[in-house]
Parts: C-alpha cells; sequence; structure tokens
C-alpha cells in the first residue's frame, strides 16, 4: 500500500518571549538591542509516522499535544525545524475555523477566494456553487459579509468548500466541533463516504467518541512526542486510559 504522509524524525520548536512584550515598538527596540531573551518549546520531538492511502487516522491527545502542528506539517503551511515530510497527492486542509476566508467579503466571494487557495479556479468554482451553497444551508446568507455569520456558519461554509474539491488528502481540525446536530450529521456523512471511497483523512478531535466510529487508526499525541499509534480498538484504549488517570 502507497504511503500517503511520511514523517522522518520530525521535530518543530517555538521561540517565545520570555517577558511580556505590549507593542510592536517596544519588541522592535529591543530586538534591535537584543534585549529580548527567548524561551524554546519544542511542540514535536522525533515525529515517525507512515501514513498509508485510504486510511483514517483520529489524532488524540490534550490541548496543546502538538495535533494541530502535525496537521499544519502535513498541509504544508508550515515546515520542521529537523527532519522531513514527505506528503504524496493533494491536500485539501480545513484546519481552522475561518483560515482562508476573508471576514470583509461575502459569503459567496469567500467560496472564490477559498477556491483559488486550493488551486481550483474561477470558472469550475462556478460549476460547483450550487451544491456548495445547498450543502453549507446558508441560502441567501450566502450574499452576506462573512463577518455577520456565526461561527457555526462559517465552520459550514469551510467544510462544504473543502468537501466539494477534488483531492486525495482531507485533513480535518475540529471543525465539526462548532456546527449543530443536523450539520454534523451530514457532515459525518461525507467524511464516511470519503473514506470507504479510498481518501486518505487525518482528523483531530476531542470526540472519542466519533474517532472510534470513523476511525481505522488512532495516533495518541503527548508532550509532542507519540505515546500510542496503531489501530483503534488498541490504541484509543491507552489515551482513555490516561485520561482517567490510569496511564
Amino acid at each position: 500500500m502507497q504511503s500517503k504522509i511520511i514523517f522522518q524524525d520530525v521535530s518543530v520548536r517555538y521561540r517565545l518571549p520570555k517577558e511580556r512584550i505590549r507593542t510592536f515598538k517596544e519588541f522592535a527596540i529591543k530586538s534591535f538591542w537584543r534585549q529580548v531573551e527567548y524561551e524554546e518549546f519544542w511542540v514535536l520531538r522525533n515525529i515517525n509516522l507512515q501514513i498509508d492511502s485510504g486510511t483514517m487516522i483520529g489524532i488524540v491527545g490534550r490541548n496543546g499535544a502538538g495535533k494541530s502542528t502535525l496537521l499544519k506539517l502535513a498541509a504544508r503551511v508550515m515546515k520542521p525545524v529537523k527532519g522531513q515530510v514527505q506528503v504524496n497527492g493533494k491536500v485539501t486542509p480545513l484546519l481552522e475555523l475561518g483560515a482562508g476566508f476573508d471576514f470583509e467579503l461575502t459569503g459567496q466571494e469567500n467560496i472564490y477566494l477559498f477556491g483559488s487557495i486550493l488551486g481550483i479556479s474561477r470558472r469550475e468554482m462556478n460549476h460547483r456553487m450550487a451544491k456548495i451553497i445547498d450543502f453549507s444551508g446558508l441560502g441567501d446568507f450566502v450574499d452576506s459579509p462573512l463577518r455577520t455569520f456565526s461561527s457555526g456558519m462559517v465552520a459550514r461554509l469551510g467544510f462544504a468548500v473543502a468537501t466539494a474539491v477534488d483531492t486525495d488528502i482531507l485533513l480535518l481540525d475540529e471543525i465539526l466541533a462548532v456546527g449543530d446536530a443536523g450539520f454534523q450529521k451530514k457532515s459525518l456523512d461525507v467524511i464516511k463516504n470519503f473514506h470507504r471511497s479510498g481518501m486518505t483523512i487525518l482528523f483531530v478531535s476531542h470526540d472519542l467518541g466519533q474517532i472510534r466510529s470513523l476511525c481505522d487508526q488512532v495516533i495518541w499525541i503527548e508532550g509532542g512526542e507519540i505515546r500510542a499509534c496503531g489501530e483503534t480498538p488498541k490504541a484509543l484504549p491507552q489515551y482513555e486510559a490516561f485520561l482517567n488517570g490510569q496511564g
């Protein structure tokens, strides 16, 4: 089976100022005089993964564990400090609420904008527009500025666009957590259909019920390191035991 994503000895480090700097001017002055002291924070350490084609991987871990950073590496929106990430195929990321959107534009204008980011021409988006609007359930709201949308409406629009394009790898980061029950069910049905069709899916969620029912395998990240990786019935109980104080 072909590997879609390969992480080889991947590490990611953030540098955070030790003291609170209130303004950009203050930061610029202190940087010029080299008065800013940094603390290094390793968000991922020595990650080695091989994600096969057609698998759906659930990524679990507590807040700040490094889950979203792992997806950003797979989406190629950031590079590791150490190691290499190899991605084979077209990637469609849906990583953060509103990412890729301009909140001053209308919903329909943002469909074109997000589509262009995903490499879809305006002509192609015209063919998909009706399907996207119908799936999002926004109706006439699609002609309103995005700043007037609720978080759930933004999530619905983003998911509708992301799942309307042809892709090999779909990256989802907690995007279903803000939708209403009806939209969540509809979205889960789409994800299941993509999985059955052979798409590779990485799915970050704190909803362990969804992880258990949807995912072939689970990756548990804790403190920037992989604590467990394997088939869902084996790996997920290890994380659950940890959360219950038994790990």
